[in-house]
């Protein structure tokens, strides 16, 4: 192998993904939908996955596939979708707050795309364990999630795992997915685009200075992310350009959204 090539000559051509939670019918739905649909306009994105999905930025003449469940997901291509799945993360009681388990369920969508550079695999993901205290939750789904993948994708073709983890990159559950701790899963680790490509700062996707966020008295923190697998050859999935949008003074909903430009 040749060290000063160790995936073939790089791949030059890109894609766009953009990830965002959009906040289901809460507050101003119409209001906030036309403001998301604004923005995914605006951005042109090849590959969006949404989170808490009720129908925003539909009607975009994207591709469309979407889970069910009360936290839906839902993945948006300007390829053809040849292939979808959904998967549940089981929530589980912590000994803490004894909070039933079906409340704290996350949700997948995996969605096979037939982009013009060869299959594209994209996984949808929402972790729904959102309290302080239910890291030893998110943990065991992120254990859930990372099999799952395992199971489902091909190591030959690009994966992107992109959502919302409700979790800080110095978590333990974001730690195992992106190569600082032991895996949930043998093998399974990813590059955060932001860390990776962003340009430096916080990237704080959950903050106080939105006014749909602030209420709930949360520290403002990054926890939404595309992440994309160990790169294949040419270099394909790895981040080149990550930031932080859709945080302008009036948000759309109340998570900035992410948007990361990958070699594909």
């Amino acid at each position: 192998m040749d060290w000063t090539q160790p995936y073939g000559p790089l791949i030059e051509t890109t894609m766009r993904v953009l990830t965002w939670n959009v906040w289901g019918e809460y507050g101003p739905h119409a209001e906030r939908s036309a403001g998301i649909g604004k923005l995914v306009g605006e951005l042109d994105p090849d590959v969006i996955t949404l989170q808490e999905w009720a129908g925003q930025a539909t009607g975009l003449g994207y591709h469309e596939a979407h889970s069910s469940g009360p936290l839906p997901c839902a993945v948006l291509s300007r390829w053809p979708i040849i292939r979808r799945e959904e998967h549940t993360l089981p929530g589980g009681a912590t000994a803490s707050t004894g909070k039933p388990a079906e409340a704290m369920a996350g949700n997948v969508l995996f969605c096979e795309l037939a982009g013009p550079r060869g299959p594209l695999q994209v996984f949808s993901v929402i972790i729904g364990s959102v309290r302080l205290d239910e890291s030893e939750v998110r943990q065991a789904q992120v254990r859930e999630l990372t099999a799952y993948v395992a199971a489902t994708a091909s190591r030959r073709h690009p994966a992107l795992v992109c959502g919302d983890f409700n979790a800080p990159p110095d978590s333990d559950e974001m730690r195992m997915l992106t190569g600082k701790s032991a895996p949930g899963t043998p093998g399974v680790v990813f590059y955060d685009a932001w860390e990776v490509a962003g340009p430096g700062g916080h990237g704080h996707t959950w903050s106080n200075a939105n006014p749909w966020a602030r209420p709930g008295l949360y520290p403002p923190r990054r926890i939404d992310y595309v992440l994309s697998a160990w790169p294949r050859a040419g270099g394909a999935g790895h981040p080149v350009r990550c930031e932080v949008v859709g945080d302008e003074p009036e948000p759309a909903s109340d998570h900035y959204a992410v948007l990361a430009e990958l070699r594909y």
